[in-house]
């Protein structure tokens, strides 16, 4: 807690752990004064290689949602309070970094589809959002529209002939990979194709929050704030949007419930027409790079751990659900 002192000038009175998100650590610190904050910890990667450039990407995210809320004026914006350096981001050694955020009154949901009576306040907060483009334009990060491990993916394809021998569940995955190979294929094609044509939207990109599920809308006394910025980018705004589609429902495997009355609701309010092609893109996108993460850890030395056997079955519901 010495870095809170230094950085952010909190001498904590009391620290309480709280299991909550993924991928990350927090915190409830309580000062000397009696104010409260909520102190999140990154995790910057198992491997050393890339962790620089994912602090690198996650101080450009942060200082976009500090622009968003302190220059844009959009009050929705949870962003962090920057140190006195002026950073929203401390680095605490090769790899985690710290960041401070107000502690907020209030109930985010879950992980899951919208409710039909949420959407069209949520569409409305992206359109603000995307309309605040121009003041992050030189801050946020731009989408490369790149499948994340999608070189461990494919080597791993090219290595099912071999017997895994990473720990107990590689050996069913090598088998289960085996199995659904071809549609493995067929998706990253699918993918490709997809990738052309949104690539030719790209004048009309705007900054994009990445993630807003119910999780990381949070329902305070003041309205809805957005919160979990760490996923911001330029990028197309069917990145945003097509959590508030049937898609979603359909990925989880239950049944859609919407319309296309919120997209109508979105170009209205900002002039954009939704693509078609991003609308498809993103979905795929999200299906394919968590099926890329879980094999490169089912094929990675490990033990007989929970998370592991989940990655397993989150593996096994994503190649045979009937979805394409």
């Amino acid at each position: 807690m010495v870095a809170l002192t230094e950085g952010w000038g909190v001498e904590p009175h009391s620290v309480e752990y709280l299991p909550v998100g993924a991928g990350s650590y927090h915190w409830s610190v309580v000062d000397r004064r009696g104010t409260a904050w909520f102190v999140k910890v990154a995790d910057l990667g198992v491997e050393d290689a890339g962790r620089d450039a994912a602090f690198d990407l996650l101080g450009r995210s942060f200082g976009a949602a500090l622009a968003l809320r302190r220059d844009a004026g959009l009050d929705f914006v949870l962003a962090p309070i920057p140190a006195t350096t002026g950073a929203s981001i401390r680095r605490l050694n090769s790899r985690y970094a710290l960041s401070v955020f107000p502690m907020v009154a209030g109930t985010a949901g879950n992980f899951g589809t919208h409710r039909p009576e949420d959407r069209a306040e949520v569409v409305d907060l992206l359109a603000a959002l995307h309309e605040a483009t121009p003041i992050v334009a030189d801050v946020a990060a731009r989408a490369d529209l790149v499948l994340p491990a999608r070189d461990r993916l494919e080597e791993a394809l090219g290595d099912l002939d071999r017997e895994w021998t990473g720990g107990p569940h590689a050996e069913p995955a090598r088998t289960l990979l085996s199995v659904h190979a071809g549609r493995i294929r067929r998706l990253l094609a699918d993918f490709d194709r997809l990738v052309d044509q949104v690539r030719s939207t790209a004048a009309e990109w705007v900054v994009t929050h990445g993630e807003p599920h119910p999780g990381n809308v949070m329902r305070t006394p003041a309205g809805p704030r957005l919160i979990d910025w760490d996923t911001v980018q330029i990028a197309p705004p069917e990145r945003d949007l097509w959590m508030l589609t049937p898609a979603l429902a359909r990925m989880l495997g239950e049944n859609p419930v919407g319309d296309d009355d919120v997209l109508v609701r979105y170009t209205r309010a900002t002039g954009r027409t939704v693509t078609p092609a991003g609308l498809a893109l993103y979905p795929l996108w999200w299906r394919l790079a968590d099926i890329a993460i879980f094999v490169d850890e089912l094929r990675r030395p490990h033990g007989a751990g929970e998370d592991i056997a989940a990655s397993l079955r989150y593996l096994t519901g994503y190649l045979e659900s009937s979805q394409d």
